[in-house]
């Protein structure tokens, strides 16, 4: 169990203000001009040496992602850092916890980011939902600025660095990247085609590198403290500390700071209470935000959280949004509500995702009823698969996954509610 010497959001649940005055006092600030002192590849090297992976799902190695960032600029244009504070996955809220409390940790990370890739600024893209948590933001931003900690000459370093703060609209394909630097630059939020990559050509054509909140606020106690000790926690590969967000069916929901690849019954028991009703009671688990597959109770329960634990039995980390279900949960219903979700927030580019959607929430729906036809099953299937992996961006995939999973653990049930409603028909 992590110790909590070794936390890095000391102020997560809110205890303490979230103003400078009091985040300087629980060690942010101290001395950022000695971190950016060490010069921009030291930086850069540390992050590869913590083993970071990125945590807005993907699992990119951040230390790496910063190193594409040109070193020099040819054509004179600047670069920017977008961190992506649009935490829209269902199942997903720890973004939103640093936002509301802790807002400088992600602020002198941004600088601290910013001045490793050579960037002229950084815009936090913050989900237009998150009404409080921008009211927080912008008034951090501004404390900043105020003490001299970014902008000109920030912290003294001779380094001039801006953060503005810009507000989505509350759609979810804002959440991929380069849809994100669509809407930033006033435009649809519509995926672009990669290449080029952002670190070639991102918002205003400029090289850009887009980070998830917990990436950038990390940086610096990774930096104070060394990559060692980041890189100490969890399975090879599966470095560092990680907020878990755990909803559902366990007794005491939360969000919580653990080491990477601490095994689900742990997790859960130390700090959740347990199961509802207790282990036997346990159905499956989407480990990681709507967006994955759901794990039956048996593979799940002594799974390590992280990145290949989770790979090995079908499934994936992503935000690490665990949201727990318990033997009353219609697992059918609950897919297809999942299904609705993703059907709703197609942003329409990809004929695939486009109709691909709408299709499955409705073969979905047919299922929940009973109504289908047995041949359905595999048709579903067979959709899934036609848009997987064939959108530009990875919603496509988002959709399919949470019903393979589904087919793929719970055919059972989906079988037994047509020949139900066969057999009621009959009568």
């Amino acid at each position: 169990m992590l110790a909590d010497k070794d936390r890095i959001f000391t102020n997560l649940y809110g205890y303490q203000p979230w103003n400078l005055a009091a985040a300087q006092a629980r060690g942010d600030w101290d001395n950022t001009k000695a971190l950016l002192e060490r010069g921009q590849d030291a930086i850069i090297q540390e992050m590869k040496d913590s083993g970071l992976r990125g945590r807005g799902g993907a699992g990119f190695p951040t230390g790496m992602k910063w190193s594409f960032m040109p070193k020099e600029s040819k054509d004179g244009r600047p670069s920017f850092l977008v961190i992506n504070a649009d935490e829209s996955e269902p199942g997903s809220c720890k973004d939103r916890e640093i936002l509301r409390h802790d807002p400088h940790k992600l602020i002198e990370g941004a600088l601290v980011a910013g001045f490793a890739m050579r960037a002229r600024a950084a815009y936090i893209y913050i989900r237009g939902e998150y009404i409080r948590e921008a009211e927080v933001l912008f008034a951090a931003v501004q404390e900043a600025y105020d003490a001299g900690l970014i902008g000109k000459n920030a912290c003294g370093s001779g380094y001039d660095y801006d953060v503005f703060v810009h507000r989505g609209a509350g759609a979810y394909i804002c959440g991929e990247e380069t849809a994100m630097l669509e809407s930033l630059e006033g435009k649809k939020g519509q995926p672009r085609l990669k290449p080029p990559f952002p670190a070639g050509a991102g918002l205003y054509g400029c090289p850009t590198t887009v980070n998830n909140v917990e990436s950038i606020a990390v940086a610096p106690t990774i930096l104070r403290r060394g990559a060692a000790w980041f890189a100490g926690f969890g399975a090879k590969g599966n470095s560092g500390t990680k907020l878990f967000q755990i909803s559902g069916h366990v007794d005491k929901p939360c969000v919580v700071e653990e080491a990477m690849s601490i095994p689900f019954r742990e997790l859960i028991e130390k700090h959740c209470g347990g199961i509802r009703g207790g282990w036997d009671n346990l159905l499956c688990v989407i480990p990681g935000g709507s967006s994955v597959p759901l794990v039956p109770a048996a593979q799940i329960v002594d799974a390590p959280m992280d990145f290949d634990g989770l790979k090995a039995v079908g499934s994936g980390l992503g935000t690490a949004a665990v949201i727990v279900m318990d033997k009353s949960t219609d697992v059918v219903e609950s897919i297809a509500r999942l299904s609705h979700f993703y059907m709703h927030e197609s942003c329409g580019q990809c004929t695939p995702c486009r109709e691909g959607t709408g299709w499955m929430y409705r073969i979905m729906e047919r299922l929940r009823s009973g109504e289908a036809d047995v041949g359905e099953i595999d048709m579903l299937q067979q959709v899934t698969k036609q848009v997987e992996g064939h959108t530009i961006c990875a919603l496509g995939d988002a959709a399919a996954w949470p019903i393979q999973g589904l087919i793929r653990h719970f055919r059972p049930e989906l079988e037994r509610r047509i020949a139900e409603n066969v057999r009621e028909a009959a009568e």
